[in-house]
């Protein structure tokens, strides 16, 4: 009886439309107080995007829900029941709020019934228009009446809580709300909105049959796709949705809803199509099927909820475990392969000594993953500090990249044997041997391996570390973590396993050998490193490093000339005095090169090739399509080994020249080599954490498709084919 109660009692809320229309303002109590409001089902808080509000700007706020397990709120359109959240603003003269962006809703099954709502924590982001007349340095209060319906599956709840902000102005632009500006933006950027999606609906009996075509669907092919109409009772909402793929968009069977069926297809049917792969608005007309929208195959009918909050459990799980598999491929990257040779060697020391392999292996794991938990901390906090930072950041730094530079040259003078770090001299053919320093040596191994592999983005790790940056800080450390994991593991497998180091050789003079030969890798990554450098900071700032590197690499010679007096029982006081001197000159020398980095970046440039490119900017785009022409947009940057080899391969063939002049295509580059916020915030919206990315815009398109990061030619040519005009 209570359910069917709650049941009557959230139908006859449904029936009041006016409720979900453009938000009311009226006389919310003037001692409202600001901070979070509680019921026993749900805590609500009024909260701010950015620090502050600059006059004649347009502010976001946003009304944030955090719902008791086991209860949820509606979206704009309930379903078979509930009642849509509604706002009552009071605001100051002239200040005027805009209507709720509400972000994609999740499923919810109620036995015979489908819900449309959120649960757990949910961001409801409204815009504040401010006038040109308030005063810099007062502050408006906003204040609003928020009606919440809260339903379980036992009952319902209308639950009533007036907020309170008190909104700063300021001149200039206001950087992020530390506590939740980087969240609500994502909210408002991954909201639904239009994107060139041309829809048709024609009713069939008791079939509404909708296919959408073009914008984002090109090329898409989803899995699993719903519709969720802005208006209650056009569709059977827990009726099953099937329909069918097509190299264009998809095909979706609609049982129709009693108004519908009463009244008949008279206009356009307004909502949300939501795939695997996005959600967007779409009203469609009434007309015959399109083109384009079957044929590939049958979408899947599974319940899994589509398009819903990136901080559910399903999401932050399947997260993770691609983490895991991507940090697992980083180890097959190429600019991972240096680290290898530094792992490679303490493997062979350690092999006949398990006690020593274990510790080496689990500090290795330590170092690898306390190193991924600390830049994932740097990021998480940079970005809720308001800056536009993404994955790979660190080498974004010319300091950073010179430091690295001068560290692998010092990695490869020790297996060179110039100098020896944490074991005794290996002197005329007797001592131990020489090699990398036990689990101090493996933890800093892991911290290198991160520093350095990381920025190269596997192509398992661009969802998983995409959807990391919009969950809450818990749930993306942990997934920063499994990606970590993931890169350690076959390491610490081999190291905890006393088969496979059974296998291996027993030591003997073929380890300084082999010590000698891995040095070459570090050697190679130290010159990749100052080539990046270069490019970051200019020939004034190289010349300088190059110095530095002299100066260390004498420096660390006279330390192996003094190892060795040492050794012989002499003093070695001018080796070790010079040799101080000269590693002194050199971090001097570095700190120089780093001053001398322009501002502006080095003189860089396009990828070399038969491809004639233009700097990457909206504006250009825009341009480029209001040509009718095709657009290929590469973001790329100089530390990001897999996007140089796409370019040497893929990008810069004469084959794929071909392709783009019979497309009269535009090639565009944004280069994120040193930092570029405009770059990171097109990254964000496609849901990337780092580069590379591939984009190509179709003549008349909006919204590009999305290419593999691993590019091959034919990939590339194949696009450019089907994006003529």
């Amino acid at each position: 009886m209570s359910r069917l109660f709650a049941l009557l009692f959230s139908l006859l809320l449904s029936t009041a439309p006016a409720l979900a229309q453009a938000p009311a303002v009226s006389r919310a109590p003037a001692f409202a107080q600001s901070g979070p409001q509680r019921t026993v089902r749900i805590e609500a808080e009024l909260v701010p995007m950015s620090q502050w509000a600059a006059p004649g700007s347009t502010a976001i706020v946003a009304v944030r829900q955090t719902i008791e397990p086991g209860w949820h709120t509606y979206w704009r359109n309930p379903g078979d029941s509930g009642g849509a959240t509604t706002l009552d603003w009071t605001l100051p003269a002239g200040v005027v709020a805009g209507d709720i962006v509400w972000p994609t809703p999740e499923r919810q099954r109620l036995q015979h019934l489908m819900n449309y709502g959120y649960s757990g924590e949910v961001l409801l982001p409204v815009p504040i228009e401010v006038p040109a007349r308030a005063r810099p340095g007062s502050t408006l209060p906003v204040i609003v009446r928020a009606l919440f319906l809260v339903c379980s599956d036992e009952m319902c709840v209308p639950d009533e809580l007036t907020l309170r902000l008190d909104l700063p102005i300021r001149q200039g632009a206001a950087p992020l709300d530390p506590h939740y500006g980087a969240a609500i933006q994502a909210v408002v950027e991954t909201a639904p909105r239009p994107a060139g999606i041309t829809a048709r609906a024609v009713l069939e009996g008791r079939t509404l049959r909708l296919s959408a075509t073009g914008g984002p669907l090109a090329g898409l092919e989803p899995q699993r796709a719903w519709f969720f109409p802005f208006e209650t009772g056009l569709i059977d909402h827990s009726a099953p949705q099937p329909g069918d793929r097509g190299p264009d968009g998809v095909t979706l069977n609609l049982s129709v809803g009693g108004k519908l069926a009463a009244e008949g297809l008279t206009g356009p049917i307004g909502g949300l199509l939501v795939t695997d792969d996005g959600a967007w608005e779409i009203a469609a007309v009434p007309g015959p099927a399109l083109v384009g929208a079957r044929g590939g195959g049958a979408l899947d009918l599974s319940e899994r909820p589509a398009g819903g909050s990136l901080s559910s459990w399903t999401g932050f799980l399947q997260a993770a475990l691609l983490a895991l598999l991507g940090g697992l491929i980083l180890n097959l990257m190429p600019c991972v392969f240096p680290i290898l040779a530094m792992k490679a060697a303490a493997l062979t020391a350690g092999a006949h000594a398990p006690a020593e392999a274990r510790r080496d292996g689990l500090a290795f794991l330590a170092g690898v993953l306390t190193t991924f938990l600390v830049l994932a901390g740097i990021l998480l906090a940079l970005r809720a500090g308001g800056q536009a930072v993404g994955w790979g950041f660190q080498l974004q730094s010319p300091g950073v990249v010179a430091v690295l530079a001068l560290l692998m040259l010092a990695v490869g003078l020790n297996l060179s044997g110039v100098f020896h770090v944490g074991a005794g001299l290996q002197v005329a053919g007797s001592g131990p041997l020489s090699r990398l320093s036990g689990g101090v040596g493996a933890f800093f191994t892991g911290v290198l391996a991160v520093v350095v592999a990381a920025p190269c983005t596997a192509p398992f790790m661009a969802f998983a570390l995409g959807a990391a940056l919009l969950m809450p800080w818990p749930m993306a450390l942990v997934v920063f973590l499994m990606l970590g994991l993931g890169l350690a593991l076959p390491y610490v497998i081999v190291s905890l396993s006393p088969r496979l180091l059974a296998k291996l050789p027993r030591p003997g003079p073929w380890m300084d050998r082999l010590k000698g030969l891995l040095a070459f890798p570090m050697y190679g990554a130290g010159l990749w490193l100052v080539w990046v450098f270069a490019r970051q900071a200019g020939a004034d700032a190289l010349g300088v490093l190059f110095l530095a590197i002299l100066f260390l690499g004498l420096g660390l010679w006279l330390a192996g000339v003094n190892q060795t007096c040492r050794a012989q029982g002499r003093a070695g006081v001018i080796s070790a005095v010079t040799a101080t001197l000269s590693i002194v000159a050199a971090i001097a020398l570095t700190g120089v090169a780093i001053g001398q980095a322009r501002a502006e970046g080095g003189d860089v440039t396009a990828a070399s090739g038969p491809l004639a490119s233009q700097p990457w900017s909206v504006e250009a785009v825009a341009a480029a399509q209001a040509e009718g022409r095709p657009v290929l947009v590469n973001f790329t940057a100089d530390w990001c080994v897999t996007c140089k080899i796409n370019e040497r391969t893929s990008l810069s063939s004469p084959r794929v020249a071909e392709a783009m002049a019979a497309s009269n295509a535009v090639y565009l580059v944004g280069d994120w080599t040193r930092r570029d916020d405009a770059i990171t915030r097109e990254l964000e919206r496609r849901r990337r954490s780092g580069v590379p990315l591939y984009l190509l815009y179709a003549p008349g398109s909006p919204e590009p498709r999305i290419l593999p990061q691993l590019l091959t030619e034919g990939v590339v040519i194949d696009a450019l084919e089907s994006a003529r005009p």
